[in-house]
């Protein structure tokens, strides 16, 4: 089943764990149409932006692989509203910037980034609906305990509001 013009649901739903584990990881109908609304609204505008495939790592969850994996069965995943991508040879920030810059999302977060390593991390982005979507920007990170620390995160022409500066001198 096509989503999109270059996004079917079987590149958003596969999973090697699910397949290994004999889980079914097939979406509810409610599922698919967030999956689509997710292909539509984010995933194909960067594709025909950067002209370059999408690379998924991760789509919908059922909750079965979530428990599997350790993920949060609230996760958007488990409800068909995020997937987890990268483009080979641009920037995961320039992604991430550009989606920030140009869409309406519900979040948008650079996972695991390191501005030495350009295509270090991924994207994981979301979309609910557009009156829904919180447009919220947040950069993944482990902090010194290894535990996994969301802040805010800005592109060069969205610096921070003076709220943002005000908070962070507290």
């Amino acid at each position: 089943m096509r989503l999109s013009k270059n996004f079917t649901l079987k590149e958003l739903i596969k999973s090697d764990t699910a397949v290994r584990k004999g889980i079914n990881n097939n979406p509810s109908e409610d599922h698919i149409n967030n999956l689509e609304r997710l292909a539509t609204n984010i995933l194909q505008p960067v594709r025909d932006h950067f002209a370059k495939v999408v690379s998924i790592s991760s789509g919908y969850r059922s909750v079965e692989l979530c428990l599997e994996i350790g993920s949060s069965i609230n996760s958007q995943h488990a409800s068909g509203q995020a997937a987890d991508f990268e483009i080979f040879g641009v920037s995961n920030k320039e992604v991430a910037d550009w989606i920030v810059d140009n869409l309406n999302f519900d979040q948008c977060i650079l996972e695991f980034w390191n501005p030495e390593e350009p295509n270090s991390g991924w994207v994981h982005c979301s979309y609910k609906t557009d009156e829904d979507n919180r447009r919220e920007y947040l950069r993944a990170f482990k902090d010194s305990n290894g535990k996994t620390v969301y802040q805010k995160e800005y592109t060069k022409s969205k610096g921070p509001s003076k709220e943002d500066v005000n908070n962070s001198l507290m």
